[in-house]
């Protein structure tokens, strides 16, 4: 009959190890619930708003003539550079105007998040090291 292992074939512990993957799920959803996300729609090169080319319509250029070209020749190697870099910089666009706010909390309501996070993180490197 084979010996049980701990977490990670350690002698560490699985119930630190569960305690501490609950606790540490229990805090991150609580974070992550508490943090609202939006969106900005403004699009700026670096710190200089470019007036009429601070528009979403720019970034759609490159894309559909990408798209005009396959149309054209689907074996056409500019095309598929121009459809994939049009559609690589309208996913960037997106990513970069997303902002996340932090509203208004409690202190209490932020520590008890903040200690079931990293307190369940150092539960579960706790039961991965082997007890001597």
């Amino acid at each position: 009959m084979e010996k049980i292992e701990g977490a990670g074939g350690t002698s560490g512990g699985i119930l630190t190890f569960f305690l501490g993957l609950a606790m540490t799920i229990a805090g991150g959803f609580l974070f992550m619930n508490h943090v609202k996300v939006g969106t900005r729609f403004l699009w700026f090169f670096g710190r200089y708003n470019l007036g009429p080319l601070n528009s979403w319509g720019i970034v759609l250029i490159p894309l559909l003539f990408g798209i005009g070209f396959l149309f054209f020749n689907a074996k056409s190697i500019i095309g598929w550079i121009l459809t994939g870099a049009g559609a690589l910089i309208i996913f960037l666009s997106i990513i970069t105007s997303i902002s996340f706010n932090f509203p208004d909390t409690s202190l209490f309501n932020l520590i008890v998040m903040l200690v079931l996070l990293m307190g369940g993180i150092g539960l579960i490197i706790r039961s991965l090291k082997a007890v001597s």
